[in-house]
């Protein structure tokens, strides 16, 4: 199969781009490379020995779009082409709404025009909101999201329902993830964001090595056991290869429209995740707690149940292997 990753050279989309090769697929990537760097294709190739078809751009140009998909002979897209920090969106959102929507418009313009129906995208927990109970399963209640981030993603999300109401002949899956974070157990490819990093474990790997001063941890007075925030944290390699599980089951099923949570279904607060991460990589994480941040939840983690029953996956990699890939590859590239 031929797939066209949009935002592919990113964090989860690199992952996701290594399972793709390694299942022989063959890989376009569009990137505007605003949080990833170009040398990331060439940590790819040296992981798997294959080739990506790269090409430098914004999702929303809809001629560079046309161009691919009539070039490439797309068979099925996985989009991953989105800001993803939750502080940063109540920052910013229209920057969030504009690049996390509109974007998506413009896709699935040009997917419908050279018919090609066959979607994987990238949604999140967030939009559960401030969850009524957890595990979260499936057929929560969405909405109610806490910060801009999470509402573009229910936006989304209802665009694709709409879409597959319009015209059942789509097949999409949409995949609700929890929190990744980990690398590739190479050390060549990992979460590396552009300036300070607005997500958690990267920040504790960088305090760790020396090159940021200190952790901010936003709230001890949580509802949970150690006031902290509690997440459903996942392996970034785990969560690519359920990306090659929606996209086979896609294939195998023809039309249909599937939502899953992928997650590990256990919650871990940001100091069990610090002290773990100290343990393992047998370093100090210096932090402090600060006020709580606008648009966080006290805990979040999934059911994975239905990934389990219906896409036959499951994450196996546990939190020691997710902190020692993850500070891997901060020493390994350390500049």
């Amino acid at each position: 199969m031929k797939v066209l990753v949009t935002g592919g050279l990113g964090y989860i989309g690199s992952h996701t781009c290594v399972e793709l090769l390694q299942e022989n697929n063959e890989v376009v990537v569009l990137d505007n490379l605003s949080n990833a760097k170009v040398e990331v294709k060439d940590k790819i190739k040296q992981i798997t020995n294959k080739d990506i078809k790269f090409y430098l751009g914004d999702m929303i140009d809809e001629e560079l779009l046309d161009k691919i998909f009539t070039e490439e002979k797309i068979d099925a897209v996985i989009d991953f082409a989105a800001y993803k920090a939750v502080g940063e969106s109540v920052q910013k959102p229209i920057e969030y709404y504009t690049n996390n929507v509109s974007t998506v418009l413009v896709l699935l313009k040009q997917m419908k025009k050279h018919n090609v129906k066959r979607i994987v995208f990238s949604s999140s927990a967030t939009v559960y909101g401030d969850p009524e109970h957890v595990p979260i399963k499936e057929t929560d209640k969405t909405g109610n999201t806490t910060n801009p981030y999470g509402t573009s993603k229910l936006f989304v999300e209802q665009i694709l329902k709409d879409l597959y109401k319009s015209d059942n002949t789509w097949d999409i899956a949409i995949l609700r993830y929890f929190n990744p974070i980990g690398a590739h157990p190479s050390g060549l490819i990992g979460e590396a964001p552009n300036g300070i990093p607005a997500n958690l474990m990267p920040y504790i790997a960088k305090v760790a090595s020396g090159e940021l001063e200190c952790l901010s941890v936003f709230g001890n007075d949580y509802p949970t056991k150690d006031g902290t925030g509690v997440r459903d944290y996942i392996h970034v390699v785990d969560l690519a290869k359920g990306h090659i599980k929606a996209l086979d089951k896609l294939q195998k099923e023809k039309s249909g429209l599937y939502i899953y949570n992928l997650g590990t279904g256990t919650g871990y607060s940001v100091l069990d995740l610090v002290t773990t991460f100290e343990k393992v990589n047998n370093v100090k994480v210096n932090y402090k707690i600060v006020e709580r941040r606008p648009g966080d939840i006290a805990e979040c983690f999934a059911d994975p149940t239905k990934a389990k029953e219906e896409l036959n996956w499951q994450a196996t990699l546990s939190i020691e292997d997710m902190c020692r890939d993850a500070y891997h590859f901060i020493i390994k590239n350390k500049k």
